[in-house]
C-alpha cells in the first residue's frame, strides 16, 4: 500500500530531480449568514512577477486554509475540481479534508464542495458563499473511513451534462490502492448527491481508468475522457461515452488510434501522469496536468480530443524546492484545475500543494496565467 508521504514525495524522486528552480520566467447547499469570502490567508509574498515572463503567471492568495474556509470546518483540503452547476454556481469538489490546518486534523471527510459566486471577478480571487451541506462542508455522501476495507473515496473530476451533475470517484482500499471507480450524481446542482453507478475494477485497461478528466463536446454528443492510474506512474489514454450513457460501464469506446474506436487502448500522452483537467476553452480542447515524472505543470491544447495525442505540451509551474519558491515555482505541486471563466488571454488555475513531514502546507492556491498557451511569447 503506498502511504500518503511516499505518494507525493514520489513525484520528484521518481525524475530523480528532487526539485529545480528553474522557472517560467527564465524562458443540499443552504447560504452562509456572511457575505461571500475571498481568499485572504496571506498575501502573495513572491514580488512582483518579472515583465518579461511569457506566460505571466500572478500566483494569487490561497484558496482554502485559515482564514478562507475554516468557517466551514475544512482548513485543511486539496484538489478542487470545479463546474458549473445547472442553476449557474461554480462547484468545487475537493479531497481529503479535515478541520484543523494539517492533514490528519480531525473531522476527515472526503469528497467535499463549495459553491463560488460565478459573478465574483477571478482576478479578485474566488470567492465562496456556501458548501455543500449547509455552513459545514458535509461529506458529499456518508462513508466510514475505517480502511475495512474503504481508507478514502476521492474525487477525479466533475462534469455537468443538463440538469446532471456526474462525479468520477476513485474508491480506496488503502492509499493509492484503487480498487475501482464509481459515479456519483446530483439532480440539484450539487445540494445533494447519490452513489449512482459502480464503474470500472481498479486493474480495468491495465490500471489505466482510475484517474480522469472529462469534458463534453459541443457538437457530437460524446463526452470525451482522459484516463490513467492513480499512482502517477503511468500516461494516458482517450475514451468516450455517449452523454446519456454515462453511468453505462459498457457503453464506453477507448480510443485505438487511427481514428477508430473500441479496440485496445493506445497512449495518448506518454510520462508519468498525475491529476489531469480537460476542459473546452474557447475552441481549444485545454488540458492541463501534473508531470510526476518531471515534476511539473503542463498545459497542452488541441483541435480535437483525438488531436492531443500530437500536441505539443508547455510547462506553467515548475516543481521546487521549500524556500525557493516563486510565482511560477511551486514545491511539492499537484492537481492543476482550469477554472470556468478562464479563457486563452488569461487562464485561472487552481493547484494544491502539500507538504509532507510536518503536513502543512495542505492547501489549495490559486494562479492568473496571461497567454496560457504561449502564443505571444517571442513576439517584440
Amino acid at each position: 500500500m503506498l502511504s500518503r508521504s511516499t505518494f507525493l514525495h514520489g513525484s520528484a524522486a521518481l525524475a530523480g530531480l528532487g526539485a529545480t528552480t528553474t522557472t517560467a520566467a527564465a524562458c443540499g447547499a443552504e447560504e452562509v449568514p456572511d457575505a461571500g469570502t475571498a481568499a485572504t490567508e496571506k498575501d502573495s509574498s513572491f514580488g512582483p512577477v518579472p515583465a518579461e515572463a511569457c506566460p505571466r503567471i500572478e500566483r494569487m492568495p490561497p484558496i482554502t486554509g485559515p482564514g478562507v474556509t475554516d468557517r466551514f470546518r475544512m482548513a485543511a483540503t486539496d484538489l478542487g475540481a470545479p463546474a458549473v452547476a445547472p442553476d449557474g454556481r461554480i462547484l468545487f469538489v475537493f479531497g481529503d479534508t479535515f478541520e484543523e490546518p494539517v492533514v490528519g486534523g480531525g473531522f476527515w471527510r472526503s469528497p467535499v464542495g463549495l459553491f463560488a459566486d460565478p459573478d465574483h471577478p477571478l482576478d479578485e480571487g474566488i470567492s465562496w458563499t456556501s458548501a455543500v451541506g449547509g455552513e459545514i462542508a458535509e461529506q458529499l455522501v456518508p462513508y466510514e473511513h475505517d480502511e475495512d476495507p474503504v481508507s478514502t473515496i476521492l474525487p477525479g473530476d466533475v462534469l455537468t451534462v443538463g440538469e446532471t451533475m456526474y462525479l468520477w470517484m476513485m474508491v480506496n482500499h488503502g492509499f493509492g490502492t484503487v480498487a475501482g471507480t464509481e459515479i456519483w450524481t446530483s439532480e440539484d446542482s450539487g445540494k445533494s448527491w447519490e452513489r449512482t453507478a459502480e464503474m470500472f475494477p481498479g486493474d480495468h485497461a491495465g490500471g489505466l481508468m482510475q484517474q480522469c478528466t472529462w469534458s463534453t463536446h459541443p457538437e457530437d454528443g460524446f463526452v470525451y475522457l482522459l484516463t490513467t492510474g492513480f499512482q502517477r506512474d503511468k500516461g494516458v489514454i482517450l475514451s468516450r461515452v455517449e452523454a446519456g450513457s454515462i453511468l453505462d460501464p459498457e457503453a464506453y469506446e477507448t480510443f485505438s488510434g487511427d481514428g477508430t474506436w473500441g479496440g485496445d487502448g493506445v497512449t495518448v500522452l506518454d510520462g508519468a501522469i498525475g491529476e489531469m483537467c480537460l476542459r473546452l476553452v474557447e475552441d481549444q480542447w485545454v488540458l492541463t496536468y501534473f508531470d510526476a515524472g518531471n515534476y511539473r505543470v503542463d498545459v497542452l491544447a488541441a483541435d480535437s480530443p483525438i488531436a492531443i495525442a500530437g500536441a505539443t505540451p508547455s510547462t506553467l509551474l515548475h516543481g521546487g524546492d521549500w524556500g525557493e519558491e516563486a510565482h511560477d515555482v511551486v514545491a511539492q505541486l499537484y492537481g492543476p484545475f482550469i477554472v470556468p471563466g478562464s479563457t486563452l488571454e488569461v487562464m485561472h488555475l487552481v493547484c494544491s500543494q502539500w507538504r509532507t513531514g510536518p503536513d502543512w502546507p495542505y492547501h489549495v492556491e490559486q494562479f492568473r496565467i496571461e497567454d496560457p498557451l504561449g502564443r505571444r511569447c517571442g513576439e517584440g
